[in-house]
């Protein structure tokens, strides 16, 4: 059994996301003084006394209107409502009541979930009293007047709201693989979330920025565990303003510095562009694993050399597609999304992967049979005399040596290539540190410095 869902439900602009990010205790929900800046359903946990439970952030509600993503966003918020065992009616104190929240409240009155009336903006408690006696007439019981800003009066709201929440057993912790779905706008990442799930998870829309938080999502494939992360598309830095899709960006950002796999999704039908090759920095500086998704698959003419003449192109643009593995999707179709999971396993597991010390050796030494180290202008050659792993996320390997400048890149180049051809390690960046004796031996002195005094 999963931790118990709260919805959080309002009309556009009363705060629904400032109060999630104040019940679980982080800033996570994006909140900017815009309305409809949530569309998607946002899950973070939060707990009150002794109960645990996810609030789900939804997008504000507007009835009769069927304009850009309001239809979308009720069906986000109905789904949210759906499998909640309460739900937060927030209403803003300082306008009061009017035509949509009695539209909201007329609607959850029908709903079968109990619903906590939350009156927020009430940043004074002695005038938030006679802001909350308004919504009264709402025909939702007490309203609690709070400030989701300052925290004032979430106590009382909590109090309440446990009484709604069931006990549950302490849930068994699970090895769960976070997986972020990364790319540019519009490549087909929200579509191929709802592949995944196998429901409408995400709004997909053709208005590039639809997707703005990131949303996590998990699922189960035989026995293993996934936490889906789909990010707001990433576009050039030049063409982002300061607001809400600068804040998305930071969210997919942090997204890949928290997964243990990035899926870099591409648009088959633009190939590989010079913000894609930004993107793959950004997950090689991050260390990630990452497996290369071409979407749009089934839109592309094919013969037999097609794949072919992509691969190549991906080659030509992507150097790193040397140690990913690289699938040809089709999200809306679900053409071959399911093997997205067994090339996620195989590169997580590479990803925490440990090799003994005594192995890294065997591989150095049957390197150096096969091509020694180069001589340098001065005549000196460069002798590596042992290596151990010293981490894993990625695999770091430190490669002890007398010099660390008689190894130009092109054979730094050939013993990563041995690593991963006799390791194994596909799907997972790998980093190689070169350690002088001399450094070595530098800092032995300063220890035995230290030491001394």
């Amino acid at each position: 059994m999963g931790l118990p869902i709260v919805a959080i439900i309002g009309r556009p602009n009363v705060g629904k996301s400032t109060l999630v990010n104040r019940l679980a205790g982080q800033q996570s929900a994006i909140v900017y003084d815009e309305p409809g800046i949530t569309r998607d359903r946002t899950y973070l946990p939060a707990f009150w006394s002794d109960r645990e439970f996810l609030v789900v952030d939804t997008g504000g509600l507007v009835f009769n209107d069927d304009t850009e993503f309001l239809p979308l966003i009720r069906q986000q918020a109905m789904a949210a409502l759906s499998e909640a065992c309460a739900a937060i009616f927030v209403v803003d104190g300082r306008t009061g009541p009017n035509g949509a929240d009695e539209e909201i409240a007329a609607w959850l009155r029908q709903q079968p979930v109990p619903v906590l009336l939350a009156v927020n903006k009430c940043e004074s408690p002695e005038q938030g009293i006679m802001q909350a006696l308004e919504f009264w007439n709402l025909g939702l019981g007490e309203p609690y007047p709070l400030s989701a800003i300052h925290g004032n009066g979430t106590g009382d709201l909590l109090d309440e709201l446990i009484n709604h929440i069931p006990t549950v057993q302490e849930i068994p912790e699970t090895n769960e693989i976070k997986v972020a779905i990364v790319g540019r706008p519009n490549v087909g990442k929200s579509s191929l979330l709802n592949a995944f799930v196998g429901e409408e998870r995400a709004i997909v829309s053709p208005i590039s920025g639809t997707t703005r938080d990131a949303i996590d999502t998990c699922v189960e494939r035989n026995g293993q565990a996934y936490r889906l992360i789909d990010t707001a598309g990433i576009r050039k830095k030049k063409s982002i303003d300061y607001g809400p899709e600068f804040f998305s960006i930071n969210r997919a950002f942090k997204a890949i510095r928290r997964s243990d796999v990035v899926l870099l999704v591409i648009d088959a039908l633009d190939g590989v562009t010079e913000q894609d090759q930004k993107l793959v920095g950004r997950v090689l500086d991050e260390g990630r694993a990452c497996v290369l998704v071409v979407n749009k698959w089934d839109a592309i003419e094919k013969d037999s050399y097609t794949i072919y003449e992509y691969q190549k192109h991906l080659e030509q643009r992507l150097h790193f597609t040397e140690w990913t593995e690289t699938i040809f999707i089709s999200a809306l179709t679900g053409l071959r999304v399911e093997k997205i999971l067994e090339l996620v396993n195989n590169a997580a597991e590479a990803h925490k992967r440990r090799v003994s010390t005594s192995v890294i050796n065997e591989v150095l030494e049957e390197a150096l049979r096969w091509h020694s180290p180069p001589v340098s202008r001065s005549g000196k050659q460069g002798r590596i005399y042992y290596g151990t792993q010293v981490s894993c996320q990625p695999p770091s390997i430190a490669l002890f040596v007398n010099d660390a400048k008689r190894f130009n890149d092109n054979y730094k180049r050939y013993i990563e290539r041995q690593f991963r051809k006799q390791l194994g390690f596909q799907g997972t960046p790998i980093r190689l540190f070169w350690r002088s004796k001399k450094v070595r031996d530098m800092e032995n002195m300063s220890m035995n410095r230290a030491t001394r005094v």
